[in-house]
């Protein structure tokens, strides 16, 4: 658990703008400057304009280094402290708004552009470890590298990059059978991370990484009064920040409270605590659409809230849960959640898909193209009972396209599926004209080039239709990408639900099908079914056969 800030005393608390004259606020707070720094990015740049003010009285002197630095040997990254465990009763997920904000590695910090925090109205109040405390309608915040006490050695067996989490998590499972402790990192692409002592992963290549650093990323408060430097405080995170009315961060308006908190690359994450429920309301608009359906709109509340209860430890190395972007679920302003959606979220409140005694697989995506795909056509690892391969229409429809889906029938399916639910949506069926150039791009040089490809061969098919091996073949090698490396790798490509053809000297035509993995919920299948009157648990069953809608409580343990 991550140590707990100081607590705040109640004759400190929060004076907001709204509770006082402009001017009686103004002589309140007197010239403070805090500082920090974010690449640019991943952060707004600091806006020009009069600096946040507070009474420079109210800035304590600059402490003594913390108790007890980062140790100095052996360790696989920054040590970190995990984030707090979700509790049933009031689940609260810890969600990065920004990762990995800071100048870069082996910068001095002190040329980064200021990290600024702005408030939505009112105040803003910064705490830090210490319990130092500040409070401004906007702060700036400054990197600084601070000496370490002592060298800290970073060593790490490094498997990846791993197409996905879900990949990822495959392949730890079977590194950690072999004895090795294993965490899951995303620095860029996904990677797992092991002591220098761990076996060979069986089947996979790895590579060792170490670094001696000798500082690290801190923020510092800037004091000033008017034009006049006083000085600066550094900050000893994590910190803590509330904003009574939210805070303004890229474009939306969230609610907290918040952490500034260092990361396992040595920089740092701004996190939003925040309750399960309101961050439904940030991610079912911006997954499936706010205009939706009723029973699609509470099917897709059922499935974040399972998804994001089943993945609270994808970011669990950097000290949060969750990140807000496609590596997990979207999440945005909840503010745009509008009634429609809030009733949906509050109509399933707490309940989660589950099966054995845990969350599911909760996964899902825009539009299977009429065929549902198997957990294992998408990701490493074994079949997923609830998770099948089958075609995704009418009964009539089910029959003509029977799974497994033989060659043929593809040809038949990518001509003509328009039966299957969500015919209508855009990529439902698509077309892409690839060339070698592309091809050769996209695989980049070094050990994984094969030269200007002459070749693009499906070389497997799972159940549903979808490849499962492609292979690229040129005058200086030969590469096949498999299951989620196929779309990781060749990014315009909507879906693995296709046929490639020649289309002239280097290069090929592919006509496919769908937008996503395949696997779960059709998006596009759950409104088509919600207009034609099916309900919130028809559609759930229809996707995943066999689960149950459980409260969140009744799994115990299994959080």
């Amino acid at each position: 658990m991550p140590s707990a800030l100081p607590s705040v005393p109640a004759s400190l608390s929060v004076i907001p703008c709204h509770r006082l004259a402009q001017a009686a606020c103004h002589s309140l707070l007197a010239g403070l400057v805090l500082a920090g720094g974010c690449r640019a990015s991943s952060l707004p740049p600091a806006a020009p304009g009069p600096a946040a003010v507070v009474d420079p009285a109210a800035i304590p002197a600059l402490s003594s280094p913390a108790a007890n630095p980062p140790r100095s040997s052996g360790s696989l990254h920054w040590p970190v402290p995990p984030p707090a465990e979700i509790q049933a009763a009031d689940p609260v997920l810890w969600v990065a708004l920004a990762a990995r904000i800071g100048p870069a590695v082996g910068s001095d910090g002190a040329s980064a552009s200021p990290l600024r925090l702005q408030a939505a109205s009112g105040m803003l109040v910064l705490i830090d470890a210490r319990g130092q405390r500040f409070m401004a309608p906007q702060l700036l915040l400054h990197w600084r590298r601070r000496p370490l006490p002592a060298p800290l050695l970073i060593e790490r067996r490094v498997v990846g990059p791993l197409p996905s989490y879900e990949s990822a998590e495959q392949v730890a499972r079977g590194w950690r059978d072999q004895g090795a402790v294993v965490e899951i990192a995303k620095p860029g692409d996904w990677e797992l991370w092991a002591p220098a002592g761990a076996p060979d992963p069986a089947g996979q290549s790895v590579r060792s990484v170490s670094s001696m650093e000798t500082s690290q990323l801190v923020l510092e408060l800037h004091r000033s009064q008017g034009s006049v430097s006083q000085g600066s405080v550094e900050l000893e995170g994590p910190l803590r920040l509330e904003a009574p009315q939210g805070l303004q961060w890229q474009g939306g308006t969230y609610a907290g409270p918040f952490r500034l908190q260092a990361d396992a690359y040595g920089t740092w994450s701004l996190v939003e605590q925040v309750p399960l429920e309101r961050y439904l309301e940030g991610v079912v608009p911006h997954e499936i659409g706010g205009g939706s359906p009723a029973a699609a709109l509470a099917a897709q509340a059922v499935l974040a809230r399972t998804w994001a209860v089943r993945n609270r430890h994808r970011f669990a190395v950097d000290g949060y849960h969750l990140c807000a972007d496609t590596q997990c679920q979207v999440y945005s302003d909840p503010r745009q959640a509008d009634a429609a959606v809030r009733q949906a979220i509050a109509s399933s409140r707490g309940l989660v898909l589950a099966a054995a005694g845990q969350p599911i697989h909760a996964v899902y995506h825009a539009s299977n193209g009429g065929v549902a795909a198997g957990f294992e056509e998408v990701w490493l690892g074994g079949a997923v009972p609830y998770l099948k391969a089958f075609a995704d229409g009418p009964a009539a429809f089910s029959a003509r396209f029977a799974i497994p889906l033989a060659p043929a029938r593809l040809a038949d399916l990518l001509g003509d599926g328009d039966q299957a639910w969500g015919a209508d949506h855009p990529f439902f069926r698509w077309h892409r004209r690839i060339t070698a150039a592309q091809l050769r791009a996209a695989l980049g040089e070094g050990p994984a080039s094969v030269g200007l490809p002459s070749r693009l061969n499906v070389l497997e098919r799972g159940p549903s239709g979808r490849v499962l091996a492609l292979e690229i073949a040129g005058a200086s090698g030969r590469r096949v990408l498999r299951l989620d490396a196929i779309r990781r790798t060749l990014r315009q490509l909507p879906s693995t639900l296709f046929r490639v053809s020649p289309a002239g000297p280097g290069a090929w035509m592919v006509d496919g099908a769908g937008f996503g993995h395949g696997a779960g919920l059709s998006q596009a299948g759950a409104i088509d079914q919600a207009r034609r009157g099916w309900s919130r648990d028809q559609i759930l069953q229809h996707y995943y056969a066999g689960t149950q809608l459980v409260p969140l409580e009744a799994l115990g343990n299994a959080l």
